[in-house]
């Protein structure tokens, strides 16, 4: 028997699709900024640390960049309670996926730091800037508008892999699809309209992104 496309059975479920897509968003957003931070203080801890500080940073960077986001999540939801730390599924997936972000973000504003011409930061430290106020005042106003569009594109990255939370069962989109797949076996049906969704998200941030970059960081961002 031949497959018959049949889309109303699926319909009723869009709403419950989009509540999904939701989370994702919201879960992307959460980790991304808390990676943001992380990624920022090991940025200036390569960029200004000792050796120590340097070293830590470096493992840290090394071993989440080199291993699979999937087997840190599995560690965090699996390994954990072993020693008595409990996690929900979808704090393992937040705290996986923003220790994972912290680690590329890592390198991104660390060439951003490194960007910064010489003499600005010599003239800080005429100036008697500490530290901290060479990158509040000189090093943050120019790598945020440097990197807004690859931090935007790492954001849209991280929308889509939360995806792999459907594995630890929290409804995100791709989790509601698989509950909805189960209760229609509309496979075709419900996975199109799942697509659709992540393209229209993905769409949407693109726009958000590219219009708060021109207009806050005055960055050079394509709408599309």
């Amino acid at each position: 028997m031949g497959y018959a496309i049949n889309y109303e059975q699926v319909f009723p479920y869009l709403p419950y699709l989009i509540g999904g897509a939701w989370l994702s968003l919201q879960i992307a957003f959460l980790a991304f900024v808390g990676g943001a931070v992380l990624g920022l203080l090991g940025a200036f801890a390569l960029s200004f640390g000792g050796p120590l500080l340097r070293g830590v940073t470096r493992a840290y960077v090394t071993f989440f960049t080199n291993t699979p986001q999937l087997v840190q999540i599995y560690f965090l939801f699996f390994a954990l309670p072993e020693a008595g730390v409990l996690l929900s599924s979808q704090q393992a997936v937040l705290l996986g996926m923003t220790l994972n972000a912290g680690a590329y973000l890592t390198e991104i504003q660390r060439a951003g730091f490194s960007s910064v011409r010489a003499a600005e930061m010599e003239a800080a430290e005429v100036l008697g800037f500490t530290r901290l106020q060479q990158v509040r005042y000189v090093v943050l106003p120019h790598i945020a508008r440097t990197l807004f569009p690859p931090l935007s594109n790492h954001y849209i990255l991280m929308t889509l892999g939360t995806s792999m939370a459907a594995i630890f069962g929290v409804e995100e989109l791709t989790g509601r699809a698989l509950n909805v797949n189960s209760e229609t076996f509309r496979s075709i049906e419900v996975f199109t309209m799942t697509a659709g969704l992540y393209i229209l998200v993905t769409l949407v941030a693109n726009v958000v992104l590219a219009l708060a970059g021109r207009w806050l960081f005055r960055a050079r961002m394509r709408l599309l």
